[in-house]
């Protein structure tokens, strides 16, 4: 019974950090796209969302901005960005704080 605990969770942990792996994309995203406008927020709660580049497997994709609702206890939204990396360039999602 213990191992077979031991192995789900290891298995669970294998999957995690597997669907994080990082795709390398070589050509470098598109300037900054122009100011979106924003719109009033539909409640006191949102917060907005800035859009971003998505790489789409042949070529970058705007995706535009939103607003959402934070989670509980987090108060900021921490933009994504594409970071250099060796031979590329590698997306780092954007997250709550």
């Amino acid at each position: 019974m213990k191992k077979s605990v031991v192995a789900i969770a290891f298995g669970a942990l294998l999957a995690v950090g597997m669907s994080q792996a990082q795709t390398v994309v070589r050509i470098g995203p598109p300037p900054p796209a122009p100011r979106q406008v924003i719109p009033v927020a539909p409640g006191p709660r949102y917060i907005w969302v800035p859009g971003y580049y998505r790489y789409n497997g042949r070529a970058y994709a705007w995706v535009p901005g939103r607003y959402a609702i934070p989670p509980y206890h987090y108060r900021a939204w921490v933009p994504g960005r594409w970071v250099p990396r060796s031979g590329g360039y590698v997306w780092v999602r954007g997250y709550w704080r």
